[in-house]
C-alpha cells in the first residue's frame, strides 16, 4: 500500500489517495503513471514519514518538480526556500508565537 498525490495544473494537491504499492504495475505501468492517466492529472507518491518528496502530501500543498518535494504554500514574501529542509525559512514577525497571559 502507498500514498498518492494529484495535482492540478498549477502542482497543487487537490488528492491524496490510498493506492497499490510503488514496486507493482497496473497494465505494465508504474503507479504513478497509470494513476496519472486515468485521472488525466500528474500524480507523484508521497510518504508519512516524509522519506520520499520531503513531506506528506496534504490538499493544497505545492509540489516542486525541480526539487521533487512537497511543501505547504509559500507563507511571505520573504520567505526563502529550503529545499534540503522541505520547509521555508521565513524571519517575519508574524512567526513569532506571544505568550497569552491568563491572568
Amino acid at each position: 500500500m502507498a500514498h498518492y498525490a494529484f495535482l492540478d495544473k498549477n502542482n497543487i494537491v487537490t488528492e491524496v489517495i490510498v493506492g497499490i504499492d510503488e514496486t507493482e504495475t497496473i497494465e505494465g505501468l508504474d503507479p504513478e503513471t497509470w494513476y496519472g492517466n486515468f485521472r488525466g492529472q500528474n500524480c507523484k507518491r508521497t510518504s508519512y514519514n516524509g522519506k520520499i518528496r520531503g513531506n506528506y502530501a496534504g490538499i493544497s500543498m505545492v509540489y516542486l518538480p525541480l526539487e521533487d518535494i512537497f511543501i505547504q504554500p509559500k507563507c511571505h514574501a520573504e520567505a526563502v526556500l529550503n529545499a534540503k529542509a522541505a520547509k521555508w525559512d521565513c524571519t517575519n514577525e508574524d512567526h513569532n508565537t506571544k505568550e497569552i497571559s491568563l491572568a
